[in-house]
């Protein structure tokens, strides 16, 4: 039997302090009082000095209240029954639907062992040109999109909820404004995703500590269906709002803060959870897709700089598009061998002409004369921005390639198109399928 404890030696925020032993970090305990009971999560242990994070601060909690510890982490329903339905960071239901109590799974279990690992080698397709062709998502990686407040971050990570070629869809949302939670939920209904997909969701005014539970739920969530041989794509947003809620906690507790006040052990937080990410042997996959976002668009604030060091690259979602030159999927080269023989040199050459564009851009600014490899350098610019770096733009991978060439041929010739003799005859498009797509 569990002991019962009442006597709440420190109440700070929403932190509080009792004497106990045998606790675990991480363990659940129930705070009993006469307004009601809330849950509180083992957060830090100094000797027998416990530290607990109440679930729904500490409004109504006394000094003399009941604590009894229950033994085990957060729990969570981990069947099909989940699908469709959107909970909160307590695990239980936000939509108002029957609360699940099958299969339940802890949360935050260890990593898998590598020995039960795959080397990833299958793509996972977005029907976003910028990722398919130029930065391929790769099943069982960890990535994030660093971005900045104001860009469509959002948008984009529902798109991706929407068409990415995965069994199910589990978005996690930190400290979402009602009205993102609200479009999250009502693009996976109308798109026709909600039947393979789960939401946990955080939004700004719910208790901080929930905020960490989302990520911890979500990954939870998604190792049971992985192991049922699913193939599942966890959406993290925002990964920064998950950090804060650390470093708030952190600082109620008057812990020594490392960089900008974050606490020292963000990286092993960050990277306990980026681990999951995983391609069983004989089962499903875990692919991770996080937001992260960027004040001041600063790379080197100490999220986006520890994230970078954990995730296999970044997406760069900068002024509305995914930016070619900050992005960089480090094991797009596992998978875009195997797709289209000219999917790598199709996809180095129009960078490689993007970059020309890019500088003839500076030098149109600074007033020099336009020579005849400029205008065409501005043109193919225009279109490649227009046709593939929109993010309006859904076309699959092979369509994507298609109109790679048609831009190519809609602005060069074959000789300076820098492509190989033998994919120019096999791919390159005649004057009359230039003349009918454009």
């Amino acid at each position: 039997m569990r002991k019962v404890y009442n006597k709440i030696l420190q109440i700070t925020g929403s932190v509080i302090a009792v004497q106990a032993s045998g606790i675990s970090y991480g363990e659940l305990a129930l705070i009993s009082s006469p307004s009601g009971s809330s849950l509180a999560e083992v957060i830090k242990i100094d000797g027998d000095l416990v530290h607990l994070q109440v679930s729904a601060g500490n409004r109504g909690v006394s000094t003399g209240d009941e604590i009894r510890f229950l033994g085990h982490f957060l729990k969570v329903s981990a069947s099909e029954n989940l699908l469709g339905r959107v909970f909160d960071g307590k695990g239980e239901p936000r939509d108002k639907g029957p609360v699940l109590s099958d299969h339940q799974v802890e949360t935050r279990g260890p990593s898998v062992n590598p020995a039960k690992r795959v080397v990833p080698s299958r793509m996972i397709h977005t029907g976003i040109p910028m990722i398919d062709v130029f930065n391929s998502l790769v099943e069982s990686q960890k990535i994030s999109i660093f971005t900045s407040a104001g860009e469509p971050y959002n948008e984009l990570t529902a798109r991706i909820a929407l068409q990415a070629e995965v069994d199910i869809i589990i978005l996690g949302g930190m400290g979402l404004r009602y009205d993102d939670y609200l479009f999250f939920r009502n693009r996976l209904e109308k798109g026709g995703a909600a039947f393979r997909s789960v939401m946990f969701v955080h939004t700004a005014q719910d208790p901080v500590v929930e905020c960490l539970n989302i990520p911890d739920l979500c990954l939870a969530v998604a190792e049971k269906f992985a192991l049922d041989n699913k193939r599942v794509l966890v959406l993290l947003t925002d990964m920064t709002s998950y950090c804060d809620a650390l470093k708030e906690i952190s600082v109620s507790m008057d812990q020594v803060p490392s960089n900008r006040g974050y606490p020292g052990d963000l990286y092993s937080r960050l990277a306990e959870r980026y681990e999951k990410a995983v391609d069983f042997t004989e089962a499903g996959s875990i692919t991770i897709l996080s937001v992260t976002t960027m004040p001041g668009n600063d790379v080197t604030h100490p999220v986006p700089d520890n994230t970078g060091y954990i995730t296999e690259g970044q997406y760069y979602l900068n002024n509305g598009k995914i930016e070619p030159f900050g992005s960089l999927s480090r094991l797009r080269q596992l998978v875009n061998k195997d797709t289209r023989e000219d999917h790598r040199s199709l996809m180095d050459a129009m960078i490689r002409l993007y970059a020309y564009f890019q500088a003839t851009l500076e030098k149109k600014a600074m007033g020099f004369r336009m020579s005849s490899w400029d205008e065409k350098l501005l043109k193919y610019g225009r279109d490649f921005e227009e046709g593939l770096m929109d993010l309006d733009v859904n076309i699959s991978l092979f369509e994507a390639l298609d109109r790679g060439w048609e831009i190519l041929s809609e602005c060069f010739s074959p000789d300076e198109s820098g492509m190989r003799s033998d994919l120019i005859s096999k791919f390159w498009p005649d004057s009359s399928d230039v003349a009918m797509h454009g």
